[in-house]
């Protein structure tokens, strides 16, 4: 399964960047909600551990979900998460288990579906929402050491699970989904064309891959981008669109996150 692959590259190029951290980086408040490095990392690898619990036993998965059971956020792996070291213990534990989870995933049939806290996925869509997670907190990290960030175009992925929850965008705030789905035309890192959708000069989203990635993720505000946006559902979209599970989030205000990488 190719999207296991780029999965484990996106944890293997954040690893070399952490492993790089001094001591006293790991406490310093990155600009997402003011988490720290050790939020960031820790929150990757206990979601990480909670998506092997999905893939191998997925009416286990489902169980703990229906009893609020608090193990789940550590995998059942440790009494609570107090337990989840920090620093560059966990930088390693946290890589430790992404490979073995992305061993996990190339082994499975792709069409396979797994549970998670929003709608089932199949395998590929499954991994690349690790994917997506992984690389946007990262970006956290970059933002916080402002270091530039080379994105290639495994970035595809993000784009793809970006394009395909325009719906759930809607859904999660409860509100109707347009019919008028927008064309999405992007620039890959690679300088390649990807479009999804039928063309459309009034009702589109045009621009640079990579700065659509950080939107959908809720990493920057469209306002902060040089994306074209035309049209109204188009301009509804990206002001809120959401790539990830859980209840509706507001993205960062203007010129909260705005630092090119």
């Amino acid at each position: 399964m190719q999207q296991a692959h780029d999965l484990r590259e996106e944890g293997d190029e954040l690893h070399k960047l952490v492993r790089e951290l001094a001591p006293g980086d790991w406490d310093r408040p990155t600009p997402f909600k003011n988490w720290t490095v050790n939020d960031v990392i820790a929150h990757l690898h206990t979601t990480d551990l909670v998506a092997t619990v999905a893939l191998d036993d997925p009416d286990r998965f489902r169980a703990m979900v229906r009893a609020g059971d608090r193990a789940i956020w550590i995998g059942g792996a440790a009494a609570n998460p107090s337990d989840i070291p920090q620093g560059a213990e966990l930088g390693e534990r946290w890589h430790g288990y992404l490979r073995e989870l992305c061993d996990k995933l190339a082994a499975v049939d792709p069409s396979m579906r797994v549970p998670w806290f929003g709608p089932d996925m199949g395998a590929r869509m499954f991994a690349t929402a690790r994917q997506m997670e992984t690389w946007s907190h990262g970006q956290d990290i970059y933002d916080l050491l402002r270091q530039p960030r080379v994105n290639t175009d495994r970035i595809r992925n993000i784009a793809v699970i970006g394009v395909r929850t325009f719906g759930w965008t809607f859904v999660n705030r409860r509100e109707p989904i347009p019919e008028d789905m927008p064309y999405v035309r992007l620039t890959a890192p690679s300088g390649a064309v990807w479009e999804w959708n039928e063309p459309s000069a009034t009702n589109k989203v045009e621009g640079d891959a990579v700065q659509f990635c950080h939107v959908v993720t809720q990493g920057r505000n469209i306002e902060d981008t040089d994306l074209e946006v035309v049209g109204d559902t188009a301009t509804r979209w990206m002001a809120v669109a959401q790539c990830f599970a859980g209840g509706p989030e507001t993205p960062p205000a203007p010129g909260q996150r705005h630092w090119t990488s």
